[in-house]
């Protein structure tokens, strides 16, 4: 792991996240693999634990996902300095590559123009692969089992249905706050209920 006292740290921070922003298509969740690649396997600036807590965290703020875990990332590092230069490098390579498509390419030209669009097509599969990774990833870290398993799909069922009220994604993260925190509570009763017996 590398020290907060490394000058090198800064530069190593604002070119890995430049590097998940230009290399990752498809929004916040294909980011999440080579983000847990760089910051947990390879450079190790945070536990796999860690990255799981802060992916719940960022998936709960509003924002871009890969831009939260970002900040949180870089703040952990090197505080608002790290913050800053870990974001801009997330951000950076996308706003480039917007305003380039913006100056060269209109909508019309990719769907007509063969290439570009057999290009468009060919990295959808990818993206598709990107999303399903970090998510078989995220359930191995949170040590879901099949008797728990049951709780994301039936969430992800219920959003997916577009039904009124219930398909509505903050009710599950509002509802799964509560739940923790309920659990939590009865753990510490439970402990000092023990402590007491013993005594």
């Amino acid at each position: 792991m590398s020290s907060k006292n490394d000058k090198s740290l800064l530069p190593t921070l604002f070119f890995t996240f430049f590097k998940i922003g230009a290399f990752t298509f498809g929004g916040g969740w294909p980011m999440i693999t080579i983000i847990q690649r760089e910051v947990v396997e390879k450079y190790r600036w945070i536990s796999n634990e860690e990255f799981l807590d802060l992916l719940a965290v960022a998936q709960s703020l509003p924002g871009v996902m890969a831009v939260n875990i970002s900040v949180s990332v870089g703040d952990k590092l090197r505080g608002m300095r790290g913050s800053i230069v870990a974001s801009l490098g997330t951000i950076l390579p996308s706003f480039l590559i917007i305003l380039t498509i913006a100056i060269f390419l209109t909508p019309e030209l990719i769907t007509t123009n063969p290439t570009l669009s057999a290009i468009f097509k060919g990295i959808r599969p990818a993206v598709v692969s990107l999303i399903v990774a970090p998510v078989i990833t995220s359930a191995k870290a949170a040590k879901l089992g099949w008797k728990t398993a049951w709780i994301p799909l039936a969430v992800a069922l219920l959003i997916w249905s577009k039904l009124p009220v219930i398909s509505n994604p903050i009710i599950y993260i509002v509802l799964g706050g509560l739940l923790g925190w309920w659990q939590l509570h009865n753990v510490r009763k439970h402990t000092v209920n023990n402590k007491e017996v013993q005594k």
